[in-house]
């Protein structure tokens, strides 16, 4: 018998087959943290890569990939891309930018195709990321991912600020 997965999930499915990629689909319990998503894939936080939505200041949008244990480092990402101001919307703004819910969002299948930056951190090895809807998350060679999405590979994070 066939799982029937989310709508978003074959969407994201469909895209990496489309670009070559093989991944892994994992269901997992809800998570409230990026933490608690890790101990239940049993994995380390810098492992997961978030997906971020960035809006541009002319109105675009762009995708941030950053190591599950960083935060994006807005000046040297507003360098990247020479430009004075860039913002993360709301999550409704978000969802119409990619068709994902925040903690769901991938570039893979997103609606519309923003381009990508990738943080250093994240090049080499298996890494796991939002699979296009809830308690589902991804597996995939982060270099073929970048390669895939024709990523901008950059230094664009800073370590998680202490808590």
């Amino acid at each position: 018998m066939d799982i029937i997965l989310p709508p978003g999930v074959e969407r994201m499915k469909l895209d990496a087959a489309q670009r070559g990629l093989d991944i892994e689909v994992v269901t997992r319990g809800p998570a409230s943290s990026l933490t608690e998503a890790a101990a239940l894939l049993g994995i380390l936080p810098e492992k997961i890569v978030k997906s971020l939505v960035v809006k541009h200041k002319d109105g675009s949008f762009l995708f941030v990939l950053i190591p599950g244990d960083r935060v994006i480092s807005w000046p040297k990402l507003r360098a990247l891309l020479g430009v004075n101001k860039l913002s993360l919307p709301h999550a409704d703004v978000a969802y119409t930018a990619t068709g994902y819910e925040r903690g769901t969002i991938t570039p893979l299948g997103s609606t519309t195709q923003w381009p990508v930056y990738a943080d250093l951190g994240i090049d080499g090895g298996q890494i796991c990321l939002g699979a296009g809807a809830h308690g589902h998350s991804a597996f995939v060679d982060s270099t073929k991912l970048i390669h895939a999405l024709k990523a901008t590979l950059a230094d664009i994070s800073d370590p998680e600020p202490a808590r």
